[in-house]
C-alpha cells in the first residue's frame, strides 16, 4: 500500500481539508462578518480535524486490538482494516463541516476533544499497566499449577533443568538482588546527597555551571560500559588488592564489584533529583533561620533537607527502582551463581538476570522452567510496587508532623 492510498495519510489529509473548509463555511455563514460567530475561525477548523483525527485514531486502536486478539492473521483482511480507520474519519468530517453554522461554539466543542485525547491517553497508561500485571499474573498461575508455591518462595535453591526434577527457589536471587542494591545505594544516596547540597548551597554559579552537567553525564553512559567497567577493571582490582590478600574470594565478578559500579551510576538519580528539590526550597525559609541566628551548615540540616525530604525520599525511590531493576551491570559484575552468602567478595545473581536466562534461546514456553520467569516479574513487581508504598507513608507522615 502506497503512501498515498494509506489509511494514515488519507486521514491526515481529510483533516486538513476538514480545516479548511469547516473555517470558510463558518466565515460564510457569518457573511465575512467573524464578530458574530460563536467563536473565531480557527476554532472551527480546529473542531473539524480533530473530529477527523481521534474518531479514525479511536478506530485504528479498535481494529489493531482485534487484530492482535484474532486467533488467525487472515481474519482480518487489510481492506476492513481501512475501512475501520476511514469510516470514522470520514463521518466526522461530514458532521464537523455539518456544524459549523454561526451559533456553534466550536470553541468548547474542540476542547471537549482535547479533553477526550488527554483521557484516552491517561486510559492507555493505566490500561498499559493493567495489561502487563494481568499477563503476568496468567501466566504466573500457569507456573503455579506446574510447581508449588511453597518450594518457589522458601527454597533456598535455584537449579532449573529442562529435563525435569528442577529446583526453583527464589530466595537466592531475592537475596543477591536487595544485596546488590543495598551496596549501590550505599554508595549513591551520600554522595549523590552531598553533592546536590554542595551544587544548590555553597557552589558558585561558574562552579555549578560545570559540575552539573559532569555529573549528569553519568546518567547518560550505557549500563554495558558501566558493565564491561565492572568486568575489567573494577572487579580485578578488587580480587587483587582486596579479596586474594585476605583470604575472602579468588573471582573477579563479585556483589561489591556489581554494587560499587551501579552506585556509581545511581549517583546522579539522587544528585539530579536532590538539587531540582532543594533549589525549590523558598529563600524566604533560609533568611529566617539565618536572621534567627543559625549557621549555614544548620540551615541547611534542620530546615532545608528537612523541608525537600519528601523529594529526596522520591530521588532515593526512584535509584532503588533502578537499582532493583538492573541486568548488564549484574551479568558482568557479579556474575550468575544463586547462592546465599554474606560475603560481598563472592559472585550473586539477581532476579533480573535470570529472567532473561529463563527466557532466552529455544526454550518451551509451557514448560515451569520458563514460566517461572514471569513469577520471578511478578514478585520483583510487588517488591517495588510495597517500597513505593512505603516511602509514600513515611512522606506523608512526616509531611504532617512538619506542617
Amino acid at each position: 500500500m502506497t503512501l498515498i492510498t494509506s489509511p494514515l495519510a488519507l486521514t491526515l489529509l481529510l483533516a486538513v481539508a476538514a480545516y479548511w473548509l469547516a473555517k470558510r463555511r463558518a466565515i460564510s455563514a457569518a457573511k465575512g462578518d467573524v464578530r458574530s460567530l460563536a467563536a473565531l475561525p480557527t476554532a472551527y477548523g480546529t473542531n473539524a480535524a480533530l473530529s477527523v483525527v481521534i474518531p479514525a485514531f479511536v478506530g485504528f486502536i479498535l481494529i489493531s486490538l482485534y487484530s492482535g486478539l484474532a486467533p488467525r492473521a487472515e481474519d482480518v483482511a487489510p481492506l476492513s482494516k481501512t475501512w475501520f480507520i476511514l469510516v470514522p474519519a470520514v463521518l466526522g468530517f461530514v458532521g464537523a463541516i455539518a456544524l459549523s453554522t454561526k451559533d456553534f461554539r466550536a470553541r468548547t466543542a474542540s476542547e471537549r476533544w482535547i479533553l477526550a485525547l488527554l483521557m484516552g491517553a491517561s486510559g492507555v497508561a493505566i490500561l498499559t499497566t493493567i495489561g502487563i500485571v494481568f499477563s503476568m499474573l496468567f501466566e504466573t498461575f500457569n507456573f503455579f499449577s506446574q510447581y508449588s508455591w511453597t518450594d518457589f518462595f522458601f527454597s533456598t535453591k535455584w537449579s532449573p533443568n529442562f529435563r525435569g526434577d528442577s529446583d526453583l527457589g527464589i530466595l537466592p536471587l531475592l537475596w543477591g538482588t536487595l544485596y546488590i542494591s543495598f551496596i549501590a545505594l550505599l554508595v549513591a544516596v551520600p554522595i549523590g546527597l552531598f553533592s546536590a547540597v554542595y551544587l544548590s548551597e555553597y557552589a558558585g554559579p561558574r562552579m555549578r555551571a560545570f559540575a552539573k552537567p559532569a555529573i549528569e553525564v553519568l546518567a547518560g553512559i550505557p549500563t554495558i560500559v558501566y558493565g564491561l567497567f565492572a568486568l575489567v577493571t573494577v572487579g580485578p582490582l578488587l580480587r587483587d588488592y582486596f579479596a586474594q590478600p585476605i583470604g575472602l574470594g579468588d573471582s573477579a565478578s563479585s556483589v561489591l564489584t556489581a554494587g560499587l559500579v551501579m552506585g556509581v551510576m545511581l549517583i546522579p538519580f539522587v544528585s539530579s533529583l536532590s538539587d531540582d528539590i532543594i533549589n525549590a526550597v523558598p529563600q524566604a525559609m533560609r533568611d529566617g533561620s539565618l536572621g534567627l541566628g543559625a549557621t549555614k551548615s544548620e540551615t541547611i540540616r534542620q530546615v532545608v533537607v528537612p523541608a525537600a525530604l519528601p523529594g529526596i525520599v522520591g530521588a532515593i525511590l526512584l535509584a532503588a527502582s533502578r537499582a532493583i531493576g538492573e541486568t548488564m551491570i549484574v551479568v558482568l559484575g557479579a556474575g550468575a551463581a544463586a547462592r546465599l552468602s554474606l560475603n560481598p567478595l563472592e559472585a550473586m545473581t539477581t532476579v533480573t538476570v535470570k529472567i532473561v536466562s529463563q527466557l532466552t534461546g529455544d526454550t518451551d514456553f509451557s514448560a515451569p522452567e520458563t514460566l517461572v520467569a514471569f513469577a520471578l516479574g511478578l514478585t520483583l513487581f510487588v517488591l517495588t510496587l510495597g517500597l513505593n508504598v512505603l516511602a509514600l507513608i513515611i512522606v506523608r507522615r512526616y509531611r504532617e508532623q512538619y506542617e
